[in-house]
């Protein structure tokens, strides 16, 4: 018996022709390739494979979200949990080719969890100059009598040198003013006020607060296990690449990091052993063609969760898209 959806489920599903259709546009790599090639491409194929393939210095940004260790299936690829000398070891078997296929100037970004984040740092370390590390609040998660509720994930920030793109006035957060500040004079203090409230804006930190996890009643969401949010690939494809350069994902999953890349002027390869999922990725790359908006991300700021004024919601289904920028100085000009 097929599933009664709620009225409000937005669940982006396949239909059988569509299925059909989004199959016969996935690649699959047999040799080396030129860039050209694979360009704004999905790749139906285990990425310790296709990666070999993919030309040398030829991607500016990498974004791997790859299985953390821990037993979890995907659809019909399952990842069992081994000892963390073991994930190391996994995890060398394809890194490598990362730095191969970055160009000098690149940036990589790798997803991982209190089990798997000290593996990531000492292989990052090889290979790379290690930035930073992101820890961002999942907000869901299940909760344990015995430990503390996981409900956070890593992101590690590494270069191939130091001299690498990174636009921080393009990720700044928009946030609430809870202390209004005001100089001698009695003005506003680094902070605006509107009819919605009081706001300031802020340099983006290494703790990201602000992130909705995919969920039912989101236009974005699929039934992937670990869907990242197009906000936080949002964040990272802004601050480290500029428009026009390729965004690579070994581990697409349902496509996120191709779909936001495209909405914001990037070119994408998308890597994904799963079909369905491969599918689910051709699908939402047509959707963002109809629709660019990001949630959470309006008019070049990113906003707080649920702190998205309403004169924003209005501009932004008035026509106006998330490319478009939105000056501090013009908080109080919106229509």
């Amino acid at each position: 018996m097929s599933k009664h959806r709620a009225p409000r489920n937005r669940t982006i599903t396949l239909s059988p022709e569509e299925r059909e259709r989004f199959r016969a546009r996935l690649l699959r790599l047999n040799g080396p390739t030129s860039i050209d090639a694979v360009r704004d491409r999905t790749i139906c194929q285990d990425a310790l494979v296709a990666l070999k393939w993919l030309p040398d210095d030829s991607v500016d940004l990498v974004f791997a979200d790859p299985p953390y260790n821990q037993t979890k299936k995907f659809n019909a690829v399952s990842f069992r949990e081994m000892s963390l000398e073991a994930y190391e070891t996994w995890l060398l078997s394809w890194i490598p080719e990362i730095k191969r296929i970055l160009k000098p100037t690149g940036a990589f970004y790798i997803c991982g969890d209190w089990r798997s984040s000290t593996a990531i740092h000492r292989v990052l370390e090889r290979y790379f100059i290690v930035r930073n590390r992101i820890t961002w609040e999942r907000e869901k998660g299940r909760g344990a009598r015995k430990n503390w509720k996981n409900s956070s994930e890593d992101i590690w920030f590494a270069t191939m040198s130091r001299d690498y793109t990174f636009h921080v006035d393009d990720v700044k957060l928009m946030r609430r003013v809870i202390a209004p500040y005001r100089d001698e004079k009695g003005q506003p203090k680094d902070w605006q006020e509107n009819v919605d409230g009081r706001f300031r804006l802020t340099y983006p930190s290494n703790l990201w607060t602000d992130i909705t996890v995919p969920f039912w009643s989101m236009p974005e969401n699929t039934e992937h296990p670990t869907q990242k949010p197009e906000k936080l690939l949002a964040k990272i494809i802004l601050a480290s690449s500029n428009p026009g350069d390729i965004v690579l994902d070994p581990f697409l999953g349902s496509g996120t990091t191709s779909v936001v890349a495209k909405k914001l002027g990037r070119h994408y390869i998308g890597i994904e052993i799963d079909e369905t999922y491969c599918c689910l990725a051709e699908k939402r790359l047509d959707m963002a063609e109809k629709d660019p908006s990001i949630q959470g991300y309006a008019n070049g700021v990113f906003w707080e969760r649920n702190s998205l004024p309403q004169q924003q919601k209005s501009r932004r289904s008035k026509g106006h898209t998330a490319k478009q920028p939105l000056l501090f100085t013009d908080l109080e000009k919106v229509e």
